[in-house]
């Protein structure tokens, strides 16, 4: 009876539990969104490069220049404004590192420097240019030039059939002149010891370069020439070791020669003419858009360049004046009587290039 109450007891209990819980209500599941769709990033086509045009499709090239000319004379000038214009044409892509006043060494230096290909162009006269080239002595010839004007000789030198004869000379010694640059003026003589006829010329120690038609013609005039280094001129001036020297008025006035000569004499006995000379393999070599550049560059600076020679020829003519000199001028029958003393040195000078240039050259000059 016992154990039925105890059995009855926890029945009830169980019941009473039951009766007093709270069902449970499961929540819905919420609904799980879904993730946006990744977006595929947009592929850009690799860029197209244009190619490169004019000046900037080529190589870059540097080219040395040099010359040996005074401070300030034609030549510096020439090259200086060449190597602007040259690189301002090309965009800076064809460039100049240019030397002048000798930096580089003196004409015949340059050139065997040129000619070995150490450098790639100069700027000189033509004295120094005929051991090199034996055709340019036809420069040599006194007075030649001294009866025509600017236009005239510009005309001859750079223009007619005498340019193209002479260009064949330098090629063959791998060389090409691309212009000879001239205003019309000479070089002229300036002397401790005056000169008024062309008597006082005898006995005259006068200076001159290692050219031997040089030599030749003051030894006609009956002077004493003596070939001496440019940078010796002045002293040998000074301690009278020689009486007189002859160069452009340009050169005399960056020499001061005006402390140490007491005269200017106008001779005019050759031509004050710039070669602008570039070895030929180098120039061969360039492109031709660079090529093209380069002659233009030398063609345009010759044009500002030659409209103010003669002005810097007087101007610097009056220099020397004004520093002391005195000047001296002759009348034109000067240059027949010079050209009769030195017959000489025109029939040694035909003989030895051939007397075709020499006709080539006048017929130029007559521009017939």
């Amino acid at each position: 009876m016992k154990k039925l109450l105890i059995l009855l007891l926890i029945i009830g209990m169980t019941l009473s539990v039951v009766a007093c819980s709270k069902p449970v209500v499961e929540a819905p599941e919420a609904p799980v969104a879904e993730a946006p769709a990744a977006e595929t990033p947009a592929v850009e086509a690799p860029a197209v490069e244009e190619p490169a045009e004019g000046f900037a499709a080529l190589d870059p090239v540097k080219l040395i220049g040099a010359d040996n000319a005074g401070v300030g004379a034609a030549a510096q000038l020439y090259g200086q404004l060449i190597a602007k214009k040259v690189e301002e044409m090309t965009d800076g892509q064809l460039t100049i590192d240019y030397f002048p006043n000798s930096q580089l060494g003196n004409d015949q230096e340059l050139q065997g420097q040129m000619l070995a290909g150490d450098i790639d162009f100069v700027i000189a006269q033509t004295a120094q240019t005929v051991s090199f080239v034996p055709e340019v002595a036809i420069f040599d010839l006194p007075m030649v030039f001294a009866k025509y004007d600017a236009e005239t000789i510009d005309y001859a030198l750079n223009n007619s059939e005498f340019t193209e004869m002479i260009n064949e000379a330098y090629k063959a010694k791998n060389m090409y002149v691309l212009h000879y640059l001239q205003g019309g003026t000479y070089r002229e003589t300036t002397s401790n010891k005056n000169i008024e006829t062309i008597d006082d010329f005898n006995g005259l120690k006068i200076r001159t370069m290692e050219n031997p038609n040089h030599m030749a013609f003051w030894k006609a005039l009956g002077a004493s020439p003596t070939p001496l280094p440019w940078p010796e001129v002045y002293v040998s001036l000074q301690q009278g070791l020689v009486d007189a020297q002859e160069n452009a008025t340009d050169t005399n006035v960056g020499a001061n020669f005006q402390e140490v000569q007491d005269y200017l004499i106008m001779t005019h006995h050759i031509l004050y003419c710039n070669q602008f000379l570039i070895n030929a393999e180098k120039f061969d070599s360039l492109d031709p858009m660079y090529q093209e550049a380069l002659q233009k560059a030398v063609d345009e600076a010759a044009v500002e360049i030659e409209a103010d020679l003669a002005k810097i020829n007087d101007d610097n003519r009056q220099k020397l004046v004004d520093g002391g000199m005195e000047l001296i001028e002759f009348e034109p029958s000067f240059i027949d009587e010079v050209l009769a003393k030195a017959e000489g040195v025109y029939k040694s000078i035909g003989e030895a290039i051939g007397q075709e240039y020499v006709d080539a050259l006048l017929k130029a000059l007559e521009k017939q």
